[in-house]
């Protein structure tokens, strides 16, 4: 495969570093030769009584010489210009030198080896990845909501191999990638840019950028390249929220009125700024939840069921649980409720207890 393959295959794509990055590795084995080269020399000048320098008139060996000797012994098989003569020399250079310098050479080959391999190693890594990637989620702006966002969806469940990151700045990469997410450099508003990511094959996009005008034209450009992808988008200002959805979002989330909501209740209200968050909150105390209504729950009223029934999902429609509408539950039926966030028996997900589940025929 040509260079321009390979940077094609691997332009822009950054997955998760392994457990120990390919500088670590040659640096380990950079100081492993050394290791090896420093610890013969000192083998031979400690025994340099047992060895000639057929060049020097006295055939005494002096560092210099020891280290001359080592350099090309570990490297070659000597020019015999320095010889071992003694018995003891010759033993060490056949039981110690000798496999010193082919642990030496395995080194150094191996260390050129892995040089050579690793583009190639990352490219296939990069294929396989991209052959799993459908029907996956796409995050794009790693800010401090899209992790936020991201770190929800693998709370609950979502394999954090299929979710991919698309962000142009190097720190919001790096921080996307030693959460364990793949990330594609670029900006999102390029149709580019969304199709390394996927796109066209994801479920789910989340778009989280700094600008509402970024937010609408990523918004569109999703849309105009996969119609089908449920897509919720962040913006700062109430006013633009109009405008992303007529781009195609499916739900628009106003951040900073959200925040400033959740501040005048705790004003107002202390605990009920803090029940708020504690909602939004995952892992501890409640959650709100959306789960499958129940066989045995079938024909029920919203307000006589063991969970805290706030709203019911009928029709692709959400009703609040006090609508004429929903008064009895039907088939196809969805709950949101509010829970305690450790899952109990009366409160399950669909699917954890063998529950059998009020789908439509």
């Amino acid at each position: 495969m040509d260079d321009q393959t390979v940077q094609k295959v691997l332009r822009g794509v950054s997955l998760p570093a392994r457990s120990r990055s390919p500088w670590w590795e040659l640096g380990r084995r950079l100081l492993l030769a050394l290791a090896i080269l420093v610890g013969t020399v000192l083998l031979v000048w400690f025994d340099r009584d047992g060895y000639y320098d057929n060049n020097d008139p006295t055939r005494r060996v002096d560092l210099i010489d020891a280290i001359y000797y080592t350099t090309v012994t570990l490297s070659t098989t000597g020019y015999g210009d320095i010889t071992p003569w003694s018995d003891s020399a010759r033993l060490v250079n056949a039981f110690i030198i000798t496999p010193a310098r082919i642990a030496f050479l395995v080194l150094l080959i191996g260390t050129t080896l892995e040089v050579l391999a690793a583009q190639g190693r990352e490219m296939f890594r990069v294929t396989r990845w991209r052959k799993k990637m459908h029907q996956h989620v796409v995050v794009i702006g790693y800010g401090t909501k899209g992790r936020s966002a991201a770190s929800a969806l693998v709370q609950n469940g979502t394999d954090p191999e299929s979710i991919v990151v698309v962000d142009p700045k190097p720190l919001a990469r790096e921080e996307a990638n030693s959460d364990g997410l793949a990330v594609i450099a670029g900006d999102a508003t390029r149709r580019d840019v969304l199709r390394r990511a996927g796109v066209a094959d994801a479920s789910q996009v989340i778009i989280t950028t700094d600008h509402d005008a970024n937010t609408m034209m990523a918004t569109l450009t999703v849309r105009q390249i996969n119609p089908d992808a449920y897509i919720v988008a962040a913006v700062r200002e109430q006013v633009n929220v109009p405008l992303v959805r007529q781009s195609g979002a499916d739900a628009v989330v106003t951040s900073s009125e959200a925040v400033g909501r959740l501040l005048g209740l705790s004003s107002m209200s202390p605990k009920l700024g803090e029940v708020m968050e504690d909602l939004m909150t995952y892992g501890t105390g409640l959650e709100v939840a959306e789960r499958d209504l129940l066989v045995k729950e079938v024909g029920k009223q919203p307000q006589s069921l063991p969970d805290q029934v706030i709203a019911v999902v009928r029709d692709e429609k959400v009703y609040r649980y006090f609508d004429p509408v929903v008064t009895q539950l039907a088939r196809g039926d969805r709950l949101i409720v509010v829970r305690p966030a450790k899952e109990q028996p009366w409160a399950p997900r669909p699917g954890t207890h063998d529950e059998e589940t009020a789908e439509e025929d």
